[in-house]
């Protein structure tokens, strides 16, 4: 998940400036410089979009909304005019524009926020301590929102939906994820059992326009319907993928390009008998992939791959387990053509341990997007959720909406040994925050419970830090079984973007005399 910083984009412009004069007006004389080295600070502000929950006259939705401490929280050194603020609004023109009646912590149910689309749908007043607010509604909108100050750092919400029946049954969770101009979503589909939404969401004031491109086994397939898709402002827009084809696909990868602007975007599957979830956007196309969190339990998985660059991209697959990598037989390279998409059926690759996929490049390959759709469960107890490819935590990873029984944490190290910090928070009804410190071993996949936090009640957030060693991956599996269906949804854990790299600046009376 992108954490977008508005101020910070601003400041690099103006930095540019500055270093742009300097450049064309170098001194005589060589000068030693006494220009320090660039600095970590917390983010200033930040930018989410939840889509609409799935529409369901049988589903309830829980939003869960957290800023962790430190780095800019209580904990941090940010300083910021005026009090924080981290609130979701309603989105103008998404759905019925009705917030579905919200109900606070204690589940009493208050004003509907689609009426007011000024009032938050849910609030958060200090880092430390989640926030949940809930709806019934099979028509609440999407959420539009942003923190700024101490709140901003780290700021995450999860959507968590749980459908008892129909298509689509099973728990659908997102992390609402900041606007962006592209996105790739390898694993959706125009199955004629499959009914996958993608939702674009604009949260700017002004209109953006965006192109919906889709690619099989074959390459590109034609799909003028989606181009030139018009998002109003501060609105959102759903589109029926099977709209933009007559041909159906069990498989497909969809890009999401915008022309101008900026949306939120996300990809709601929904299946008639494996039930469904969200299908977030997969890391930027890159050389190789991890993907974090097959559970030891998981009956199929399968891998979804595509090449978007001019070049073919060849892959070794490696299964991180609980103590060691090994080799899946029968998969042990990929070859993806360019412009091309590939599917392996990996099976129950798992066998009973958690895992993470390693793809990792031949040499001089191509890039890849790449993402797995999970199943658990037999028969007509299956749920399915999805692992999209993610990049590592670089210092900090947050994920909101943790209860006391159902989480799991996967932490991979792919590379080299890792030391990591698991910090939960205050639960949202009280407690206090714990942390436990692991080693993940390196090639390996450790599967953990997160501690709990001290006589707290409710849901709670957890951060993933990471202290020393290598590349760091890490996902979150929300398991709530019910009616012995293994109701599931899995969010990977992308660094949080809690601090940016300012440059250190100083200001030259002499340039202006050059």
């Amino acid at each position: 998940m992108n954490r977008t910083t508005l101020t910070f984009f601003g400041a690099v412009a103006a930095l540019a400036a500055v270093t742009g004069v300097a450049a064309v007006t170098v001194p005589a004389e060589p000068a030693k410089s006494t220009a320090k080295a660039a600095e970590r600070l917390p983010v200033q502000r930040s930018t989410l979009v939840c889509p609409p929950p799935p529409p369901s006259e049988v589903g309830e939705t829980t939003y869960t909304a957290f800023t962790p401490q430190g780095k800019g929280g209580a904990n941090g050194t940010q300083k910021s005019s005026g009090a924080p603020t981290a609130d979701m609004l309603p989105a103008a023109g998404s759905s019925s524009g009705d917030s579905g009646g919200k109900k606070d912590d204690k589940g009493k149910k208050g004003s509907k926020g689609g009426k007011d689309a000024s009032k938050p749908v849910i609030s958060v007043k200090e880092p430390g301590k989640p926030v949940t607010a809930t709806t019934d509604s099979s028509g609440a909108p999407a959420l539009i929102g942003s923190a700024d100050g101490a709140l901003a750092p780290g700021w995450s919400v999860q959507q968590t939906t749980t459908i008892s029946a129909g298509a689509g049954r099973g728990v659908q969770g997102l992390s609402c994820a900041a606007p962006d101009t592209s996105f790739w979503f390898p694993g959706a589909s125009t199955a004629k059992s499959r009914q996958d939404y993608v939702h674009l969401t604009n949260p700017d004031n002004n209109p953006a326009v965006v192109d919906l491109e889709l690619y099989g086994k074959d390459g590109r397939i034609k799909a003028p319907a989606g181009e030139g898709i018009n998002i109003p402002p501060r609105s959102a827009v759903p589109v029926l993928l099977s709209t933009l084809t007559s041909q159906p696909a069990d498989d497909l990868v969809l890009h999401v390009a915008a022309r101008s602007g900026r949306v939120g975007a996300a990809v709601q599957a929904s299946d008639e008998k494996t039930g469904g979830d969200w299908l977030p956007a997969a890391a930027e196309p890159a050389s190789g992939a991890v993907l974090p969190g097959l559970p030891s339990d998981a009956t199929s998985a399968r891998l979804v791959l595509f090449a978007p660059g001019g070049s073919d991209a060849d892959l070794k697959v490696r299964l991180a387990g609980k103590n060691n990598a090994i080799t899946p037989t029968g998969h042990e390279t990929l070859h993806v053509k360019s412009g091309m998409m590939t599917t392996a059926d990996l099976g129950d690759i798992t066998r009973g341990e958690p895992g993470s996929l390693l793809l990792t490049p031949e040499s001089g390959s191509g890039k890849v997007v790449a993402a797995l759709r999970v199943t658990r469960g037999k028969g007509d107890k299956q749920e399915t959720a999805f692992i999209p490819a993610t990049t590592p935590i670089e210092e900090r990873g947050t994920v909101a909406d943790n209860r006391a029984k159902g989480s799991t944490l996967s932490l991979v190290a792919p590379e080299k040994d890792a030391e990591v910090r698991v910090v939960s928070s205050a639960g949202s009804e009280g407690g206090t925050p714990v942390s436990k410190n692991y080693t993940v071993k390196a090639g390996t996949t450790l599967a953990v419970d997160p501690p709990q936090p001290g006589g707290g009640k409710g849901a709670f957030g957890v951060t993933v830090e990471k202290v020393s060693g290598g590349p760091l991956y890490a996902s979150r599996m929300l398991a709530l079984p019910a009616d012995g269906v293994p109701m599931f949804t899995i969010q990977t854990l992308p660094d949080d973007r809690g601090t940016v790299e300012v440059p250190e600046a100083e200001q030259r009376i002499s340039l202006m005399n050059d």
